[in-house]
């Protein structure tokens, strides 16, 4: 695993500056091993199970750079204990990851022999830490060829195979450099829209869309389901359903709330949801559903809100960018936030008409402009305040073209996923099906 990369200097300085008072004056340095704030004597004594729990709050950069000081701290993504601590006391990372965009025109000319013929999956993902502003490099080299990132959830990221036909599913995470493979899908697919939550005790994975009906053509029919929970329940894809008539499902992305999966339908602007529980399907009607342009689903603490442009091109009313929250009752949307003006004015002119991709992930939304991969807006929809993030500076796609872009994600780095165990344990324990 590659250690975390930071493109920023800490924001904090871990030596305390401290005062001698009573001290001769010829004596102007204080000996910092001789304060009580940092005095050896007191900080090499404390209790290895005292320790673990302040280690257990370091964000993960800090985390790694702290395993080099001893083999111990080495050590501790291999201790159960330190692992239990972790897991009951660290805080959540409402971080990002984003990975170069890959294009449905590259796949087709890949597969047709014309083009550059790259076939290699992304080595390296972008790690944005919106509290700190500052973007760190992760490694996915045990990410075989041929596969692209598509879900994440649970520190877990979901790697989709390429080839048509029916999928392959890696669950890979990237902080301990562990993957895990499904079971393929039975049904032939192309490009299907695919939904991952994962819980402490759970994993649920959607795959919908883009059915293969011949060799030569797709269409949206139906998704398939994968589940397996420390209860021993489990459907290993065996349970389906069909997807509402006439809907397009464009974007690929899903998000999950409250049991439910939700995804942009497109032709007219729709959403479409997805109960787990009753495995139904039903339509929610879009706000301003012929006005919108470019929106985009996110899950902000526990709310589903849609974010999208707004163009109301023979009526006198300026355009605007506007965020709605579904309520409770699940079918009526209210507006919540608006980009200023003067803002929106000035988003408008870097966009250029190419659209943009929003994801969300606690109080953060990212608005990232598409063909770029240096212009993006970070909203903090609780304390209403928008600002420009600096390029990332380890992506080399160029700003301009296409490929260049960056595609994001909700993650939250995680040490440990011990819900992956059930995975390797498939085979061998008495599982009872689940019908849900």
């Amino acid at each position: 695993m590659e250690a975390f990369h930071s493109s920023m200097t800490l924001p904090f300085s871990y030596t305390f500056a401290t005062t001698i008072t009573g001290s001769s004056s010829s004596s102007n340095t204080a000996n910092p091993i001789t304060t009580p704030w940092m005095d050896r004597r007191i900080w090499s004594k404390l209790p290895q199970r005292l320790l673990d729990r302040v280690l257990a709050f370091l964000p993960p950069p800090a985390f790694f750079r702290a395993r080099a000081v001893c083999k111990r701290w080495y050590a501790l993504l291999f201790s159960d204990t330190f692992l239990e601590i972790y897991l009951q006391l660290s805080p959540r990372h409402n971080w990002f990851l984003f990975f170069k965009h890959k294009t449905l025109k590259s796949y087709i000319y890949r597969n047709s022999g014309g083009g550059d013929g790259d076939n290699s999956s992304p080595c390296e993902g972008y790690l944005f830490d919106p509290y700190d502003i500052t973007w760190y490099r992760l490694s996915f080299a045990l990410v075989p060829a041929g596969f692209s990132p598509a879900s994440s959830s649970g520190g877990l990221v979901c790697w989709v195979s390429d080839e048509a036909g029916p999928k392959s599913i890696i669950l890979c995470n990237p902080v301990l450099g562990s993957l895990t493979q499904l079971p393929p899908t039975l049904i032939p697919r192309l490009f299907p829209s695919i939904g991952l939550t994962v819980s402490p005790s759970s994993i649920d994975v959607i795959v919908a869309g883009d059915d293969m009906i011949s060799p030569y053509a797709v269409k949206n029919l139906t998704a398939e389901n994968f589940h397996i929970d420390g209860g021993g329940f489990y459907s290993i894809w065996g349970t389906t359903s069909s997807l509402p008539r006439l809907c397009s499902l464009e974007s690929g992305r899903m998000v999950y709330m409250g049991a439910k999966f939700y995804c942009m339908n497109y032709s007219p602007f729709s959403v479409l949801a997805h109960d787990i529980t009753t495995n139904t399907w039903c339509k929610i009607q879009a706000p301003m559903r012929r006005f919108l342009r470019s929106p985009s689903l996110v899950e902000s603490r526990g709310n589903l809100l849609l974010v999208a442009a707004v163009e109301k091109s023979k009526l006198n009313v300026p355009k605007s960018f506007r965020l709605w929250s579904l309520q409770a009752c699940g079918t009526t949307w209210v507006e919540v936030e608006r980009m200023p003006q003067q803002l929106y004015i000035q988003f408008e002119e870097l966009e250029g008409g190419n659209g943009f991709d929003c994801v969300g992930h606690g109080e953060f939304i990212v608005i990232m402009i598409r063909g770029s991969s240096d212009k993006a807006l970070l909203l903090d929809i609780y304390r209403k305040i928008w600002q420009w993030i600096p390029p990332c500076p380890y992506s080399q796609g160029g700003g301009g073209g296409r490929g260049g872009e960056l595609h994001g994600f909700a993650y939250e780095p995680r040490l440990a996923t011990p819900v992956t165990g059930l995975l390797d344990q498939l085979t061998t324990l008495p599982f009872q099906p689940f019908t849900g």
